[in-house]
């Protein structure tokens, strides 16, 4: 299994099954995935640009891409204007949080995208939890519930 492209506190084991699992979906549906891994995060984003359109936007364009109605060009510049908001981000947590959404719209262009949104989702709950590793493994957890719908 790969490690992780940011440096965070994981549970690693968890990491590694998460990261074998996206290997066992669709694209489209890694998309659908990464998207709700990254939802659970956007609070940390909505607190400082609450109703953003940006990411709104990206999601919204990520799904016409999972329907075949949006082309890659058009997910990967979505994915652009995602990760804009980051660099606008005053608090560690709301940039990780920005990060694994743009990660995470930009799944439509690389599926190697999924699993640093998912990394950032992490991020995002410990920076928020001062890495209390039990709020990271739920996480951890909750992500591999997901992902295994699609499986």
């Amino acid at each position: 299994m790969s490690r992780p492209k940011i440096k965070i506190t994981d549970h690693t084991e968890l990491r590694d099954e998460v990261e074998k699992n996206t290997e066992l979906i669709s694209h489209a549906d890694l998309a659908g995935w990464a998207l709700s891994v990254a939802g659970r995060v956007l609070s940390y984003v909505e607190i400082e640009f609450p109703d953003n359109t940006k990411i709104k936007n990206g999601f919204y364009v990520n799904k016409l891409w999972q329907n075949g109605e949006a082309s890659v060009h058009q997910v990967r510049q979505a994915g652009f204007k995602v990760h804009e908001i980051a660099r606008e981000c005053k608090s560690e947590t709301a940039i990780a949080a920005a990060r694994a959404a743009g990660q995470a719209v930009g799944v439509g262009h690389m599926r190697g995208h999924a699993m640093v949104a998912a990394d950032y989702a992490i991020k995002a709950v410990g920076l928020d939890s001062s890495d209390d590793m039990n709020r990271i493994t739920e996480e951890r957890q909750w992500q591999l519930h997901e992902l295994k719908k699609y499986v």
